[in-house]
């Protein structure tokens, strides 16, 4: 009995020395340093508000500052990329779209990450909701009454979005795939221009993000028909989704989630999603997120796996259909 119990303090101390050798000594002294949060949009927009919402509660409960870096360009790709290249060690998390992360890969015939093998989801973020808005001299005030109107003229009515490859011109996209009908995309620079375009006439309707069309919504400058996700939005309950205005089944939403790099240990990523969600969850930084129009959307790293892979499939679909480029 004495040499067996022996041979076990023997086999436990291998054991403590193998896993401090791999990795857990340096995951008990995490974080030990800055962390850098790449934010794949420009500073100025309402994710970006948001990451900086974000990133000084995250340091005071990690105990080390969080530096947002701001890398837009190519749909969220540059910043993917960056992030994809940086060391699984904890120090390098970025925050990105639901299109840098679903849409790119059938966008984009070269993509310097792929999001599966490259990231590690952490949480998602947050959620900004799309809305279709039209002039309002155009006669309709619903999503029905357009799809009615597409289909008695064909080709006759057009959209603006924020760009080719853009979430907005997806959700234009599955739009038109759902009611089949034919309404002609007219790419923009931004929501900003999109929304100029409806107003100024040279489109009939546009698909643009709240955040966006709030104010404009308020004037009566734009008529606002539906909001596109499958719920209405609880921050703004009054206006009808796609979905039950005539479009039954049809989501689109902009989602934005916080990856690390593939490498990253299981525990670090636990730990930041505890912390993050837990940041999320504050009634103060809801509070700051609506005020941008931003809704938190705190969740599991499965919840946030699944969702990629389900809005995945169902982006190549829409891309394919509709021969939708990034040209």
């Amino acid at each position: 009995m004495h040499h067996l119990n022996q041979l076990r303090r023997l086999v436990l101390s291998a054991v403590l020395t193998t896993l401090a050798s791999t990795g857990w000594a340096q995951v008990d002294n995490w974080p030990s340093k800055p962390i850098r949060l790449i934010v794949t949009f420009p500073p100025g927009g309402s994710s970006d508000a948001a990451a900086r919402i974000v990133a000084p509660r995250l340091a005071e409960r990690l105990g080390q500052p969080v530096v947002v870096d701001n890398r837009p360009g190519a749909g969220g790709g540059v910043g993917l990329e960056i992030a994809a290249k940086a060391p699984g060690d904890g120090y390098t998390i970025v925050l990105a779209s639901a299109g840098g992360l679903t849409a790119n890969p059938s966008l984009y015939s070269r993509l310097g990450y792929e999001p599966v093998r490259d990231f590690a989801p952490i949480t998602l973020f947050g959620t900004s909701p799309f809305v279709l808005v039209s002039n309002p001299s155009l006669p309709v005030s619903s999503v029905a009454d357009v799809v009615k109107l597409a289909k008695a003229q064909p080709g006759r009515l057009s959209y603006a979005s924020g760009g080719n490859g853009t979430a907005m011109h997806l959700s234009g996209e599955l739009l038109k795939s759902m009611a089949q009908v034919r309404i002609l995309h007219i790419p923009y620079r931004g929501s900003g221009p999109a929304l100029m375009a409806v107003m100024a006439g040279d489109t009939q309707l546009a698909i643009v993000d709240i955040t966006t069309a709030a104010s404009h919504i308020k004037s009566g400058r734009v008529k606002v028909l539906g909001v596109l996700g499958k719920n209405r939005s609880s921050m703004a309950s009054d206006i009808p989704s796609l979905s039950e205005s005539g479009l039954p089944g049809y989501e689109a939403s902009g989602w934005f989630g916080i990856l690390a790099p593939a490498a990253t240990s299981a525990t670090t990523l636990q730990r930041l999603n505890a912390e993050i969600t837990a940041v999320l969850r504050s009634p103060e930084v809801r509070e700051r997120f609506v005020a941008t129009w931003l809704e938190p959307l705190p969740s599991t790293q499965e919840e946030m796996a699944s969702l990629m892979k389900t809005e995945t499939t169902k982006w190549a679909r829409v891309i394919k259909e509709s021969g939708a480029t990034v040209d």
